[in-house]
């Protein structure tokens, strides 16, 4: 795939985009993905290709935030376990779905799922914080958040995250281990795609957002302890639902 020369602007613009984007996930255990995803989407990008670059970037800037969670001690190690290989196998299906289907067919679904993220943080948001218990649905959540994050370009966190808050986990424990987890998928999904569609997906784009999201790994694992989530779920739900509302309406108009 072809990509337009970046200025300096231009890449700065991608490192504070790759910046903010993972500061919120890390802090929320969601959103590098389905912001990262957005922005590129909206810009004409594949919708294969899109997701191929966010998920490799996603390899570096999960390994520092799941390294920054485990020194926090914001890790529960038996859901780790239990999310991780489902994960992966869901992950590997999705990204081998999305290298199947036409890149124009694919990018108005795309978008309209990320539209549901947008709307799922929001309804969160509205419903945060639940009584602390253990989750009794963690493997199908696993498959479906690895299938859906591969598909779509994101969502591994927003699925994953909310739903085992929903059911009660502890919110500084899952944001931990759902962000650490997610590591092994975004390698694994990185991998499929480099096997099915070779090195074209990787543009100067995700270097900015490589840069950015690695500076900011640190600051939101920190974070996870200290900033009050209800907020921040609310600004990333109606940015990634207008953003994507955005792209629909410009690929039908």
């Amino acid at each position: 795939m072809e990509s337009p020369s970046l200025m300096p602007t231009e890449l700065l613009s991608f490192i504070a985009v790759g910046f903010a984007a993972q500061l919120v996930d890390g802090a929320l255990g969601m959103a590098f993905g389905v912001i990262s995803s957005t922005l590129l989407v909206s810009l004409g990008v594949p919708p294969a290709a899109a997701s191929a670059g966010v998920h490799t970037v996603e390899t570096f800037t999960t390994a520092v935030s799941g390294i920054s969670h485990a020194l926090h001690r914001n890790i529960d190690w038996k859901l780790f376990a239990r999310l991780v290989i489902p994960g992966v196998i869901g992950g590997v299906l999705g990204a081998y779905l999305l290298t199947q289907v036409s890149a124009e067919a694919a990018r108005p679904i795309v978008l309209a799922y990320l539209s549901c993220i947008g709307i799922l943080l929001i309804w969160r948001s509205w419903r945060y914080p639940p009584k602390i218990k253990n989750p009794r649905i963690v493997e199908p959540l696993g498959l479906a958040g690895g299938f859906l994050d591969a598909a779509g370009g994101g969502g591994w966190g927003p699925v994953v995250t909310s739903n085992l808050l929903i059911q009660g986990a502890s919110p500084r424990k899952t944001i931990g281990t759902v962000n650490t987890a997610e590591f092994f998928l975004t390698l694994t999904v990185s991998a499929t795609f480099l096997f099915t569609l070779g090195v074209e997906f990787f543009t100067k784009a995700m270097l900015g957002l490589l840069i950015g999201g690695v500076i900011a790994a640190p600051f939101g694992a920190w974070l996870a302890k200290r900033i009050e989530p209800r907020p921040l779920l609310m600004i990333v739900g109606v940015v990634l639902t207008l953003t994507s509302g955005f792209g629909i309406w410009r690929a039908f108009f």
